[in-house]
């Protein structure tokens, strides 16, 4: 048992970390490996072939590491949290942009890198790196001889760039709202907010004439053409769930869904859980997000207040498209449902992203150092 008195460093992490959210991850996590023993059969099988489990065996190994990953990064000072940030954004940079060289190929795109067993996707990194960055440029106190919205617009513009070439419009468009939102806790005006809203609103166009997929999926999602064949599905895995689901194992539609297993996991919630299970989904990612925004905001350290609002933001837009895309409010677009879906560089990096976020909305009695001038990145 611990208490207060004890002065031990999981005693301290235990009485100074959100164990709220803490939970709420933990507990997403179990959904997840609940939903990937679902669907596992479907994406290894047929309607007339049973499949196995072998996905749900590495997502329990994923998951564990990625629970390892969570706590970790979540024993992390402002200091190291800065440096790891740093360092998980460069690798993550560099990774991106080696995949435009030797990544897998599929669909047309690049965007993995291929170890064998294991295949690895850079840029899901690189939002709690970015995240971390632009914290740290906006709270220094120090001025910049460039405005330092500028200066985070330049750390992104390599990432956008890579991103566009790979291509991956969700991950770019990820970036931008992460990049935004960010301007707007930092307190930019809102004429200023406004237009980048309408610069984001020109790329979107761009990006739907210049690319044949985006195109297609925003035809379909208004109407212009039929209903995309895995959108279609999924909504009528949903009306076969009802409010309480088949029970588990019994659904059908799951084993005609491309993806079940990533993009549309969500679809087998509620096919085979319902309804209930699928609110259950969307509060706790709703709680999550809620107690993030109320912790960084409590915090007495600029830094930890925009740090851990825009990794608590970034995770909450992620699960809004996902699950908004399962029930066709929003043009379908490859993205992984956080916490949930299936595939280890989807849980690697949520668990970095909220691991982030637990040590930057720790309760830490206030210090006060001297200001020094030079290395911003790595001051407590």
């Amino acid at each position: 048992m611990m208490n207060r008195s004890n002065r031990s460093a999981l005693a301290n992490w235990w009485f100074t970390v959100d164990r709220v959210a803490l939970g709420c991850m933990l507990l997403l996590a179990g959904i997840g490996l609940m939903l990937a023993f679902a669907a596992s059969p479907a994406t290894t099988g047929s309607p007339m072939a049973g499949g196995d489990f072998r996905y749900t065996a590495r997502q329990v190994m994923f998951a564990v590491f990625a629970i390892a990953i969570l706590c970790g990064m979540s024993l992390l000072s402002l200091r190291q949290i800065r440096i790891a940030g740093a360092v998980t954004f460069a690798g993550a940079l560099i990774g991106s942009f080696l995949v435009l060289f030797v990544g897998a190929d599929l669909l047309g795109a690049k965007r993995e890198l291929d170890f064998g067993a294991f295949h690895l996707q850079p840029s899901e990194f690189l939002k709690p790196g970015f995240a971390i960055l632009a914290a740290a440029v906006l709270a220094d106190r120090q001025p910049l001889a460039i405005p330092k919205p500028v200066v985070t617009g330049l750390l992104l513009l390599p990432a956008l760039l890579i991103l566009i070439k790979q291509p991956d419009v969700g991950q770019t468009a990820l970036l931008l709202c992460l990049w935004g939102g960010m301007l707007f806790f930092w307190g930019m005006s809102f004429v200023w907010v406004s237009a980048g809203i309408g610069a984001v609103g020109v790329l979107g166009f761009i990006a739907y004439q210049v690319f044949p997929h985006v195109n297609r999926r925003v035809d379909q999602y208004l109407g212009h053409s039929e209903t995309g064949y895995q959108a279609g599905l999924a909504l009528k895995a949903f009306a076969h769930g009802g409010l309480t689901g088949v029970g588990p194992g019994a659904g059908t539609v799951k084993y005609r869904i491309p993806d079940v297993h990533s993009d549309f996991i969500f679809a087998v919630a509620g096919e085979e859980f319902g309804l209930l299970l699928c609110g259950l989904i969307a509060i706790l990612f709703g709680v999550l997000t809620v107690r993030l925004l109320l912790r960084a905001a409590a915090s007495r350290e600029p830094f930890a207040q925009l740090a851990g609002a825009g990794l608590g933001l970034v995770t909450a837009v992620q699960a809004f498209i996902n699950m908004g895309v399962a029930v066709s409010l929003l043009p379908a677009k490859g993205m992984t449902l956080p916490f949930i879906s299936y595939g280890g560089s989807s849980l690697f990096a949520v668990a970095v992203t909220m691991g982030f976020a637990l040590a930057v909305t720790r309760q830490r009695p206030k210090v006060v150092t001297r200001d020094d001038p030079s290395f911003f990145m790595v001051r407590a």
